[in-house]
């Protein structure tokens, strides 16, 4: 009998060139026979794949005895993290499963067996043939959408004026049907150039178009949907017409719902305005580093500002765009911070959002200034080696999601593809029950397919690759890991808790592939070990955790209870009570374990019970006049030093270093937007050059950006304490006070651990220039002995010292 021959491909799915020297490796031997140890390895020739991205391919000849055997196979090659990379990142469907390789029966007449590290270029709508990542050349296009329940796809195009197709299929100009023969197995039905030459063959003459997909579903009704992974959705405004026609124009429509429209990858608008010019990216991205001013690329080393672009301007009414945030970048370089964290950018509901209900992942929203806005942000900050990491949101899609990912192909909850449904509706009292809740604001994805698993990979591979994106911050990770409940009455969905973790692993392996310095932080409120553990080890891979029980002991949500410290908001009552100093210190201590710690985040400015912006919370809220604005700074102070001075990565809310005071909540943030420019030139002035200060001292000291932390003293009734802060002979003292009244006779700190010598200041709180009382001017060095060192502390306020003579 003939051998049995089996074709392998393995997609990167990536327009760029990453890989080489790739060898399929698998559990066979040399005649084609199944193995257990000795796997064969085989070089893999490199090619372009379908969707014209770097390919490589081998085919390997059976033994035809083994036919309806099981083989596991992968594939090794060398990269941006090294040589012999394994090269599959997803682990197998199955929840007992947690190896890498791919497995499949052997049949009697050959077969094709394929993995796609990203789907980044495959669905939606793509170059075809020749030209693809090299500029618009002689490329055709190729539309691509999964659908594995849908009776027949078309693609149907609107007027570029409107931007919109109505439920009844108004406003469509014209239409390209799919043809049935074209859906492959995986449900993903695609039509290219060498299905219609005459449409499809120039991408040049449907760049720009506005499209849809008119969906049959598999009860016969139809439904238009957008493309899951367009890379742009008409509309900058909150006009949803609900279904009906519409007659306005595309700038006013709700991107959510609009049409999605051709978009070309390879090309950038290198400047914002009418006459902007387009070019290659290479050509964009040309000069956008300094060797001067490296981009920093280990979490322990980054001082993150967290930005929303649409709490920007308050010199405009609507929420502000990248071209503010482009603005504001040299105050960020004068304050001295290395990373900025976008809240989430990718295309939400409506403006006056921030940005947490995400309908399309490949898209960056609209009234935000769009992708190459985007693109134009990323560069200006890497000019000045600031890191850019976006926040993204996978545990749930846009709360109303109805022309996105809802019912996409079917109107039976059990094949709704994009959300996890366990059962059947029949299985429950209502039929919404079988859908799992995860403690956000809307049912979790369906992380058991992978292209629902692809959405959310390939847009953060395309982020890293076509838009320079440093790092991320994974919203809420305990929700896909840990918080899925069924929606009909709170039981466990273990399942998928499961493969939400498998998600989690596969996405960071992935990024770790394309990019090994990749900066990974997720908001998770677990102990969780292994959500730190390199993915390599079997962990979630991520390289920090926020830390919200920092903020809770050392600020203090006005709805936590007597568990929580609370320091600033207790100081702030103004009686001088004990503090809980010693539970503050326990959090000081946690923070050495990968936690990005701050005094105040977008939530706790905005969604904490009884939130306001620190400043307030130091003085109980009283209004910041003479000299009740002077405790709140002093207080301030303190707080900030306490987070940046941690073991922690720090991290602090915009406007925090200018004593910004107005509201930040959800509903009405475009209404209370603060000049954080005009803050720093105004009552602000001594707060920004304390943060200035307090940044250069952190960003300057190899024991302050160490993970090690040694708190030495605590005292509640004097609402003291004292820590230390080491790397190798860099040896650095922190003391911290928010007592009301200052040791201007001295306060002892004494402990074993204390090493003895002379100090020097690096750092008082209190000076004059920051608006404190100078109360340390003209105090010596103090030295230290028998474990004991004593100097004068002011009133909220502390003082670094350096072991030695700096």
């Amino acid at each position: 009998m003939a051998p049995i021959s089996v074709r392998f491909t393995y997609h990167t799915g990536l327009a760029a060139d990453l890989f080489g020297n790739a060898r399929l490796v698998g559990s066979w031997d040399g005649a084609g026979r199944p193995v257990d140890a000795g796997w064969s390895s085989v070089p893999m020739a490199a090619a372009t794949g379908e969707d014209g991205c770097p390919c490589f391919e081998a085919s390997v000849a059976f033994d035809p005895a083994a036919a309806g055997r099981a083989f596991r196979w992968g594939v090794l090659l060398d990269g941006p993290g090294g040589a012999d990379r394994w090269g599959i990142a997803a682990e197998p469907d199955r929840e007992d499963a947690r190896d890498l390789h791919r497995v499949f029966t052997l049949r009697p007449h050959g077969q094709h067996e394929v993995y796609y590290l990203t789907q980044c270029r495959r669905l939606g709508a793509n170059k075809a043939g020749n030209g693809v990542g090299a500029g618009n050349g002689g490329a055709g296009i190729r539309f691509a959408v999964w659908a594995p329940n849908a009776r027949a796809v078309e693609v149907v195009f609107a007027d570029p004026d409107r931007g919109y197709v109505a439920d009844d299929g108004a406003g469509v100009v014209d239409t390209l049907p799919i043809p049935p023969e074209n859906r492959g197995p995986d449900g993903v039905w695609s039509v290219g150039p060498a299905d219609d030459p005459a449409r499809l063959g120039s991408f040049v003459t449907l760049a720009g178009r506005p499209y849809m997909y008119k969906i049959t579903r598999d009860d016969g009704s139809v439904a238009y949907r957008t493309d899951i992974f367009s890379r742009l959705q008409f509309g900058a405004g909150d006009v949803n017409p609900a279904h009906g026609a519409w007659s306005g124009s595309r700038g006013t429509l709700d991107g959510t719902v609009s049409c999605s429209v051709v978009v070309d990858p390879d090309v950038v608008l290198r400047d914002a305005g009418p006459h902007a010019v387009e070019v290659s990216a290479a050509a964009f991205w040309d000069g956008e580093h300094d060797p001067a001013r490296p981009v920093p690329t280990r979490v322990e080393d980054l001082v993150i500002y967290e930005l929303h672009v649409g709490a920007l301007n308050p010199g405009r009414a609507d929420a502000g765009d990248l071209e503010d945030a482009m603005a504001l970048i040299p105050h960020l370089v004068d304050l001295g911070v290395n990373a900025v964290e976008l809240l989430p950018i990718s295309e939400f509901r409506d403006e006056a959002n921030w940005g947490y209900a995400t309908s399309h992942f490949f898209a960056v929203e609209t009234s935000a200034g769009g992708r190459d806005a985007l693109k134009r942000f990323v560069r200006e900050c890497h000019r000045y080696g600031i890191a850019v990491l976006l926040d993204v949101v996978y545990n749930h899609y846009h709360h109303h999601a109805e022309r996105a990912q809802w019912a996409y192909d079917s109107t039976a909850p059990e094949n709704n593809a994009w959300y996890w449904y366990e059962g059947r509706p029949a299985d429950y009292h209502h039929p919404e029950g079988g859908y799992v809740d995860n403690m956000s604001t809307a049912w979790a994805p369906r992380f058991h397919e992978e292209v629902v698993r692809q959405l959310f990979i390939g847009s953060a591979a395309e982020l890293v690759l076509d838009f320079h994106v440093d790092g991320f911050r994974v919203d809420q990770t305990t929700s896909i890991h840990s918080y899925a409940v069924l929606h009909a009455d709170g039981r466990p969905a273990d399942r998928a808790r499961i493969f939400g973790a498998k998600f989690l692993r596969q996405w960071a392996r992935t990024l770790r592939l394309i990019r090994p310095d990749v900066l990974l932080t997720a908001e998770d409120h677990s102990t969780w070990e292994d959500v730190t553990k390199p993915a390599e080890d079997g962990g979630l891979g991520f390289d920090a955790t926020w830390y919200a029980d920092f903020y809770h002991h050392l600020v203090g949500d006005g709805g936590k209870g007597p568990d929580y410290a609370k320091l600033l908001r207790t100081a702030g009552s103004g009686d001088n009570r004990p503090l809980a100093m010693g539970a503050f210190a326990g959090a000081l201590r946690h923070s050495r374990f990968r936690k990005i710690v701050y005094n105040e985040s977008h939530d706790e400015a905005g969604n904490a019970a009884g939130s306001s912006r620190t400043i307030l919370a130091a003085v109980g809220g009283a209004p910041l006049v003479g000299e009740t604005r002077r405790w709140a700074e002093a207080r301030c102070r303190v707080a900030a030093g306490l987070t940046v001075l941690s073991a922690g990565t720090p991290m602090f809310f915009m406007g925090e270093e200018v004593g910004a005071a107005k509201p930040y909540r959800y509903h009405d943030f475009t209404r209370h937007k603060e000049d954080i420019v005009g803050g720093r030139n105004g009552d602000g002035r001594a707060l920004f050059e304390f943060y200035r200060d307090l940044v250069r001292l952190r960003r300057g000291r190899a024991a302050l950006s160490s993970r090690d932390i040694d708190v030495l003293h605590v005292h509640d009734a004097n609402r003291v304490l004292a820590f230390l802060r080491r790397h190798g002979r860099d040896v650095v003292l922190v003391i911290a006070s928010l007592n009301d009244r200052p040791f201007d006779h001295g306060y002892t700190v004494g402990n074993e651990r204390l090493p003895d010598g002379d100090w020097t200041e690096l750092f008082d709180s209190d000076a004059v220039r920051y608006g404190g009382w100078g109360l340390r001017a003209g105090i010596g060095a103090p030295s230290s002995s028998n474990g004991a060192l004593t100097t004068v502390l002011p009133a909220s306020g502390f003082v670094v010292l350096a072991l030695g003579r700096d």
